[in-house]
Parts: structure tokens; sequence; C-alpha cells
């Protein structure tokens, strides 16, 4: 429920927005509330809840899709125009209003949760073709008001109805869809875990260790440790939904520096970041193309082998790209496991706020990723 809370607050924002443009206006004598009308005032509160509400909660996401963003602004110039229109011609009542307002709900339902509205909107059209009809027959048609009053709240609710329908079943499957991706990030989280507890990797490292204990190398305390600092980084800081990008690079350049003990050959590793790393990002996301440029590129190569890493941070932007060369016999040019499941936890952490571009070409493997921070 928090993370459902968390998920949606720009509503909770929203309505406290929306009380306290009522209460100036109020205040001003700009608007008037009827209290007798119990239901006009329920639909009032819940469109202009909305209205202020859900441009807050996608404004990463107009910002970004500007074509969007220019049919919301066309729409509410066109409710505005039937609002002011409706309020010169001076008509109970006026259909020409009630036919404006549903196609506006509709039309906005349709740009904020386009699949969704998709699937419903020959139920939805359907069922407001008999509404509409049955309305203009009792309000135009019969052209007794009188009549049209008697049933004026049963006709109001038959419109606005599945409105409110739409709306629940919408949060419904928000809720369910976010249930769904706390379970699938739990579990790509445990698999890259898994992964990178690499035994392999501890056993070459710990016989390393052991060869240099033998020979009494001044190297093995601090081989001891780095190694100490990689488990509890994987473990313990794994675990955790941000860390520092500045210990995450730290974390890699321990790794690299254990792995350049497993190797008599000379390579080429560079690495490089930006001064600026005061940043959080989520853990465990860089070390799957290092490990991978170890496994594939340096180990299959027997001379003139290189890694080359740069981090850099741009505007609330993280920039990581790393490039190594292959022997060209080898499997370099598919992506393993270990890439499906960063694409799969980058998906789930920041999604629409990610670009991963892979680039294989003359035995060089280069990945570039990009992370939105905002």
């Amino acid at each position: 429920m928090i993370e459902f809370l968390k998920k949606y607050k720009a509503f909770i924002y929203g309505l406290l927005i929306q009380r306290i443009i009522v209460v100036v206006l109020l205040h001003f004598d700009f608007i008037y509330i009827d209290n007798s009308a119990i239901l006009a005032n329920v639909l009032s509160f819940i469109f202009s809840w909305l209205l202020i509400s859900l441009p807050i909660h996608y404004f990463s996401f107009l910002k970004q899709h500007k074509h969007t963003s220019l049919k919301l602004v066309a729409l509410i110039i066109i409710f505005l125009v039937i609002i002011i229109n409706d309020r010169n011609s001076k008509i109970v009542d006026n259909p020409i209003t009630f036919v404006g307002l549903v196609g506006v709900g509709l039309s906005f339902f349709s740009i904020i949760a386009p699949s969704y509205f998709k699937k419903h909107v020959l139920i939805i059209i359907g069922f407001y073709v008999l509404a509409l009809g049955y309305f203009y027959y009792i309000r135009v048609y019969i052209d007794d008001v009188n009549s049209y009053f008697q049933q004026e709240k049963e006709i109001k609710i038959i419109l606005t109805a599945p409105f409110f329908v739409l709306l629940l079943t919408w949060f419904y499957q928000q809720w369910k869809w976010l249930k769904t991706v706390e379970s699938k990030k739990s579990k790509a989280e445990l698999s890259l875990l898994k992964s990178q507890i690499n035994p392999h990797f501890f056993f070459n490292t710990l016989n390393n260790l052991y060869g240099l204990i033998i020979e009494k190398s001044d190297d093995a305390p601090n081989v001891v440790l780095k190694l100490s600092e990689i488990m509890r980084y994987t473990i313990y800081m794994g675990k955790e939904d941000v860390v520092s990008l500045k210990d995450e690079i730290e974390y890699l350049k321990n790794y690299i520096e254990l792995h350049k003990i497993r190797y008599q050959k000379r390579v080429d590793i560079a690495f490089s970041h930006s001064p600026e790393i005061d940043y959080q990002i989520a853990p465990l996301l860089f070390i799957i193309p290092l490990e991978n440029a170890f496994k594939h590129g340096v180990e299959s190569l027997t001379e003139d082998a290189y890694i080359h890493i740069d981090i850099k941070t741009d505007t609330d932007i993280i920039y990581f790209d790393i490039e190594n060369n292959f022997e060209p016999q080898g499997s370099r040019g598919t992506a393993g496991i270990g890439i499906q499941n960063l694409k799969q936890r980058l998906k789930l952490l920041y999604p629409n706020k990610h670009h991963m571009k892979i680039e294989v070409k003359d035995s060089v493997y280069k990945l570039e990723l990009k992370i939105e921070m905002t």
C-alpha cells in the first residue's frame, strides 16, 4: 500500500491544490457552490481533482511527449469553450454541453490510458449511443422540461457512471500491475544477486590469495581487504534500492584490481569517471558489462587485451560506456543471460528513462548506457 501511495502521490498533491483553489475562489466570490446539488458538486470535485492531479502524475511523460501534451492542452481549451458556451446560452442542462462534456471526458481518458481505453472502446461507445439517445429523447424530442426534471438525477447518473467504473477499474489494474512489477523486480534482483556471487571468481581469487600467502607477498592483505569489500557490497548493498554512485565506482575498481591479480599477461584497463559523482543509482548495474568484458574478452585473448570504461554525469543523467576487444571465434556477438537480466532490471527500475546501445564490430564490443535520474 505504501508503494502504491508513493506511485500515485500526485493525486494527493492534486487534492491539496484543488482544495486551496476552491477556498480562494470562494473567498473572492468567483464561484458559488449550491450545497443542495450534491451530485453536481461531487462530479465537479472529481473532474477538477483529476484535471489537476493527472498532469502532475504524468509530468515527466508529458515533458518527453510534446504531441500528447498538445492534445491535452487542446482538450482543455475545448472544455473551457464548452463551459463558456453553456453559461452564455442560459439553457438548463444544455444538450450540447452534455455531449461535449462526454466527448471531452472520453477523449481525455483515451489520451492518458490509450491501451486500456482501446480495450473497452466498443462497449463504451455502445453504452453512450444508447444513454445519449435516451437523454436526447427525454430532453429534446419530448420537449417537456418538467418530465425531464423528474428523471434528471437518474439520467446524470447513467451518463457519469461509466467514468467512475473506468476510473476505478483503471486504478485497480494499475495496482495489480504495480504488484506484478514488485514481484518481477524481486525475482530479477535475486537472480542478479546469485549471478554476481560467482563461485568461479571467488575460488580463483582465493587460490591466487593462497599463492600470495605462500610467497609471503605484501599484496596478500590488500587482496583480502578487496575481496571482503566486494563480498560485503554484493551481499548487503545489493539489496538496497539505491546506492551512491561513488560506492558503485569503488566496487568496480575493487573488482578490476582483483582480476588483475589473476592474469599473468598485460591487460590495458582504463577506467575514467567524472569528478561529480554525487548521485544515487540502483546497485550492481554496471558490474554485468564489466564481468562480461573480462569473461568474453580478456580471458579469450592471449595478447593486446583491453577494457576501457567511462562513467560521466551531466544534468541528472549518468552515462556508462564500456569497450573491449575479444577473440573473433568466440560468441561475444550474442547477448547472454547477464545482459538480458540487466535489460529487465533497467526496464523495471528506470522505465522510459534509460537507453542502452550495444555495438559489435571488428572484434570490438561496445556498450553505451544512459540513465536519467529525474
